[in-house]
């Protein structure tokens, strides 16, 4: 391999973000994007700019996070693939690594994220989940809240969902899927796949499920949110710990361990 010829290579990341104030690079504060560079430039000898399927927030946890970036080097992605999980904290590990063409980018790439959320649904917290999901001690109403997910279905202006003070080009985006699992009698499990998330986009809409969980809220009052276009009008934002980015499709394929073949607007 030519070491002179520059590879883009893509990286599947998991990640427990309990101690990383998000993915994105900031002063003063501690990131996954700045711990996963600091270890490619012990690798490559250089700095070494990373590009995300797109952006977490502090204390949200990755399970199919989605990179990439350019190198000229010698070495193969099960080079990456090792040489970064011994080098790389315990609460951030490589899944997957693969050589992709130039025209590659892990967000504008991408055709949908999976994103997940989920609450501990009884009246005693636990030790173990307390950064992994919300505790909601009052019973809530699935069947409820599954009322309201059509309402949420296609393509709308979710600004009424967005977080406070954000900025982008457009607040329309099209969500795809809207489903509520139940794996155990303590455990609710909301999930969404939309073409691209605005900024607390999930935990804003989970905030205003949980509120039609515990009779506040129906399928009308949602209507009425989303037509707002007013964040006021919405729930409370959900906690972070309990959301996790689950999966990036690129071209009808998952961009996951288990099937790693590989145009998405701004995204969170």
């Amino acid at each position: 391999m030519d070491p002179h010829t520059k590879r883009n290579f893509k990286l599947i990341l998991e990640y427990d973000g309990s101690n990383y104030h998000g993915w994105q690079r900031q002063k003063g504060a501690l990131t996954v994007q700045e711990v996963l560079e600091s270890r490619l430039e012990i690798m490559l000898n250089r700095p070494v700019s990373v590009r995300a399927s797109g952006r977490t927030d502090a204390g949200v946890h990755a399970l199919g996070q989605v990179v990439n970036f350019y190198a000229r080097t010698r070495l193969e992605p099960e080079d990456f693939l090792n040489g970064l999980n011994s080098l790389l904290p315990s609460d951030i590990v490589v899944l997957d690594a693969q050589e992709m063409p130039d025209s590659f980018h892990a967000c504008y790439s991408a055709t949908s994220k999976v994103y997940e959320y989920r609450i501990l649904n009884r009246p005693i917290p636990s030790a173990l989940e307390r950064n992994y999901s919300w505790h909601i001690p009052r019973r809530l109403d699935v069947e409820s809240m599954r009322a309201c997910l059509p309402v949420l279905l296609g393509e709308h202006d979710f600004r009424a969902f967005m977080a406070s003070r954000s900025s982008v080009n457009s607040t329309v985006r099209t969500l795809l899927d809207a489903q509520i699992r139940l794996p155990d009698p303590e455990h609710i499990v909301f999930r969404f796949e939309a073409t691209g998330f605005l900024r607390h986009m999930v935990r804003n809409l989970v905030g205003t499920l949980v509120e039609a969980g515990k009779g506040k809220r129906n399928p009308q009052d949602l209507t009425r949110v989303l037509a707002s276009r007013d964040r006021s009008r919405a729930g409370m934002t959900a906690p972070a710990r309990g959301l996790y980015l689950v999966r990036v499709h690129y071209g009808g394929t998952e961009a996951n361990p288990h099937n790693t073949q590989g145009q998405m607007r701004e995204t969170r």
